[in-house]
Order: structure tokens, then C-alpha cells, then sequence
């Protein structure tokens, strides 16, 4: 059993450009994610719910509160009601 009492949140997700394509949705509510969270960890979350965003895997960048994130092992705190968005590249690729 987790002992460890995680937090979990509620945010809102925002896709733009070619995620919207690749999701079918502009926004979504996305419930329990663990908080905190590595960007990476977030990525894969988002992963498991669409994943055909995968073909965006090396380009994309999230935005948390309007904050840039590389996906990786920065560890973001989210709160209810916090933004992330998707954002791809905006070139055609």
C-alpha cells in the first residue's frame, strides 16, 4: 500500500494547432492528475489519453499557467483549475 499521501488535481488542458488535429478537442478537463509532477510524467498522462499526440513527442513545449515547460524532469505543482497547454510547433511538419 502507498503510504504517501499524494495530492491530486483537476486542471484544464488546452490543445492548439496540430494537437487539436490529433486529439479532436480543444480542451478537456483532465481529473487526478499526481501533483507534484515531472513535465515528462504530465506528457505521458496526456499520452495515455490520446495517443496520437506521440508524433509530436520531440517538438512540443507545455505551458503550465502561461509558463513554458520542457518536457523532461522539471517537476511542476498543479492546483485545481491550473491551465497546461499543448503546444506544438506552429511551422507545418
Amino acid at each position: 500500500l502507498d503510504t504517501q499521501p499524494q495530492y491530486r488535481s483537476t486542471v484544464v488542458v488546452f490543445y492548439f494547432a496540430k494537437s487539436v488535429e490529433l486529439t479532436g478537442v480543444k480542451q478537456e478537463d483532465v481529473a487526478a492528475v499526481p501533483t507534484p509532477i515531472s513535465s515528462q510524467d504530465l506528457w505521458n498522462l496526456l499520452l495515455q489519453r490520446h495517443p496520437r499526440l506521440s508524433v509530436l513527442q520531440d517538438h512540443v513545449v507545455l505551458a503550465v499557467r502561461q509558463q513554458y515547460v520542457a518536457i523532461g524532469d522539471q517537476v511542476v505543482t498543479l492546483g485545481d483549475g491550473d491551465e497546461v497547454a499543448v503546444v506544438p510547433p506552429l511551422s507545418g511538419g
